[in-house]
């Protein structure tokens, strides 16, 4: 909020976007504000990466600025650390396996212990909230113009957001995949001056990660900035 504050929104909004993602409320939260100060006049630049929660930003966006070494990842949602829809099909491959040969629960026991009370649904639930975000923001932002948004959202969601498509939550969706999957994506490299402002941008981010303890930065073109640090301890020699 202190960063977007004095931009002049009828502008639009750039983002420059390198993150490896996050947790989903506060991915889903940053999108909503951005929607309420920029509507969707937003456009995504990826110098690098943007995975998981950052992928789901990037499509909340009009479209997607992506360079050859850019990447995206996919959005399937983890669940204390595992894939949610991973879990979800374990749970009910065991119950399958279980109902057509009892003696597989000796089997299954000692994995299904591990869930407790309410986890399935709340796995059930995290898959449908990132399926509902990324399909809303899609079908009134990138595709809105589109004759049929809904089917576009759908191929997308079917792609980025399907462990069982992606195969690893850490997978690298480059540009001409995500322009393969129907996002509306642009080359970094058709404009000289805008790729070299970009990496500029990110390689001077890059070097404040490596040589600060700042491990989280957002900054506007104003000079308005969040630092994050990591704790440093010293540790004395015995």
């Amino acid at each position: 909020m202190s960063v977007v504050h004095k931009l002049d929104r009828p502008k639009g909004l750039d983002l420059i976007l390198h993150t490896p993602g996050g947790d989903m409320a506060a991915t889903e939260s940053i999108i909503t504000y951005l929607r309420a100060m920029f509507g969707t006049d937003i456009r995504a630049i990826i110098p690098q990466m943007a995975m998981s929660g950052g992928a789901m930003i990037a499509c909340a966006c009009k479209e997607i600025v992506m360079g050859e070494q850019s990447c995206i990842g996919p959005f399937d949602p983890q669940v204390q650390g595992a894939p949610a829809q991973a879990i979800r099909e374990e749970f009910y491959r065991a119950a399958k396996e279980m109902q057509a040969d009892q003696t597989k629960a000796f089997l299954w026991q000692p994995l299904l212990q591990k869930y407790g009370p309410g986890f399935i649904s709340q796995c059930e639930k995290v898959i449908d909230l990132a399926d509902e975000v990324v399909r809303s923001n899609l079908e009134s932002g990138m595709f809105k113009d589109d004759p049929d948004p809904k089917q576009k959202a759908k191929k997308v969601l079917d792609e980025l957001g399907s462990h069982a498509t992606t195969k690893i939550h850490a997978r690298h969706i480059h540009k001409a995949k995500a322009k393969e999957i129907g996002l509306t994506v642009i080359d970094l490299e058709t404009d000289d001056e805008l790729q070299d402002r970009v990496l500029s941008v990110h390689h001077a981010c890059m070097l404040t990660f490596e040589q600060t303890p700042a491990i989280k930065l957002i900054e506007n073109h104003l000079g308005a900035c969040y630092a994050m640090t990591a704790q440093t301890f010293l540790l004395a020699a015995q």
